[in-house]
């Protein structure tokens, strides 16, 4: 009988926390954030119609009452709690944190890229035509496409006119080639017997390799201070082996787009183009990450749009609706187009895929379908601040696609917006 009262008791008490949560008082409570970030001079609205009051001042905030609704600015650098009060009694602290004043010139420029691989690329298997049949002596070795050689005999390998001496040399002497061999986070060394051609009797490794990559794509910011820059918004992979690139140095040069082969659902579109007849270097790559390529550049950049630094906005503060992308798609001239932010993730850690975004601008429709390859990178720009650009497009509907968001590719590009806000409060 008691066991049939408590489970009466519970079953009253959950359909009470339900009905509970459904009433608007509580809603409005629990939507009510637990922290605030903002910049210096920016404004935060706190989304409820629940008359709170604040008793107490801030030096690092100011807030505004209006109409029952309260708004935080951001008055200098520091973190203090926001104390919430509703008919004169304590309901909710806020974490507030105003971080130092900062600012990016935004891109949309085409821009052509040149990756130096750490080593040179396996990016397939070679039949050598032996006496006594047809082998690979790199499959033999136990070497895997998209491995990457860094070493031979001790010696670092930078590029594929590197290795043809020691192939020589390990043909005249019959030694083996001792490989240094980076596969993914891992190294391990092996070791490569060259073999014979019956055709032309030269000795070979049977191996495909690669040293370097080279496509277009789109900048997307550079800090007007350390003249850092970021661009593309994903990883630089290579064609055969489809994955990343592992770095070692590289370069950007203006570009030129020629044409567009407009995109269809199922056939990705790409933009078509060459890079700028005088090669001019403009800067250089240091990082190929999930995020982009990061750099810095050797000259400044302009669009001829929006050429004075933006503020930027934060994960958090990312809304759907309306929002702007600077991209080429004729020649070199930037041009903005209208876009829709269908959806956006108030990310706490770096992460790829934080916006859906929709191409909505009929001009731009025309022109490309939607987002084409050489695009990514574009940046995005919503109420007057940087907050993404363009990574990838949904193969099934090429108008839409995928955006991250700002904060992310400046931590990459090494830009530290906490920086000050960490000294400050140690």
């Amino acid at each position: 009988m008691q066991n049939r009262y408590r489970h009466i008791i519970g079953a009253i008490l959950l359909v009470s926390f339900i009905f509970v949560g459904f009433i608007p008082v509580v809603q409005q409570y629990i939507h009510i954030p637990k922290q605030i970030v903002l910049f210096e001079q920016q404004k935060e609205k706190i989304n409820t119609t629940l008359p709170l009051s604040v008793e107490a001042s801030s030096p690092v905030y100011d807030v505004t009452s209006n109409k029952a609704k309260l708004t935080v600015a951001g008055k200098q650098v520091g973190k203090e709690e926001l104390m919430l009060h509703l008919a004169g009694i304590p309901v909710k602290r806020v974490d507030v944190q105003v971080l130092s004043d900062f600012k990016v010139i935004p891109g949309g420029q085409s821009i052509g890229v040149k990756l130096n691989s750490k080593g040179v690329l396996v990016v397939g298997y070679h039949q050598v035509d032996t006496a006594k049949g047809k082998r690979s002596p790199g499959e033999i070795a136990g070497i895997q496409v998209g491995d990457m050689i860094t070493k031979i005999n001790g010696k670092t390998i930078e590029k594929m006119s590197d290795i043809t001496p020691f192939i020589q040399q390990a043909g005249k002497t019959g030694e083996p080639l001792n490989l240094h061999i980076l596969r993914e986070k891992k190294q391990f060394d092996t070791k490569l017997y060259p073999l014979k051609d019956k055709q032309d009797y030269a000795y070979r490794i049977g191996l495909y390799i690669r040293d370097s990559a080279a496509g277009i794509g789109t900048m997307t910011f550079y800090d007007p201070k350390s003249k850092k820059y970021g661009a593309l918004g994903h990883v630089i992979s290579d064609m055969d082996t489809k994955k990343p690139i592992v770095a070692e140095d590289g370069q950007i040069v203006r570009s030129t787009v020629t044409s567009i082969e407009k995109g269809s659902n199922g056939v990705p579109g790409e933009k078509l183009a060459r890079f700028s007849e005088d090669r001019q270097i403009i800067g250089n790559i240091t990082r190929n990450s999930p995020f982009g390529i990061f750099g810095k550049l050797s000259s400044t950049m302009e669009n001829g749009i929006m050429d004075k630094a933006m503020p930027i906005a934060l994960s958090h503060q990312v809304k759907e609706g309306p929002a702007k992308i600077l991209t080429v798609v004729d020649d070199d001239q930037v041009e903005e187009f209208d876009i829709e932010i269908m959806s956006t993730i108030p990310q706490k850690f770096p992460a790829t895929k934080g916006m859906v975004i929709k191409i909505t601008d009929p001009k731009l429709l025309k022109k490309t379908g939607g987002i084409v390859q050489g695009m990514s990178g574009s940046p995005i720009i919503q109420n007057g601040k940087v907050v993404g650009a363009v990574t990838h497009v949904f193969v099934n509907d090429p108008t839409s696609g995928y955006g991250v968001h700002i904060e992310w590719m400046l931590n990459e590009a090494g830009i530290d917006i906490y920086k000050n806000n960490r000294k400050k409060a140690s």
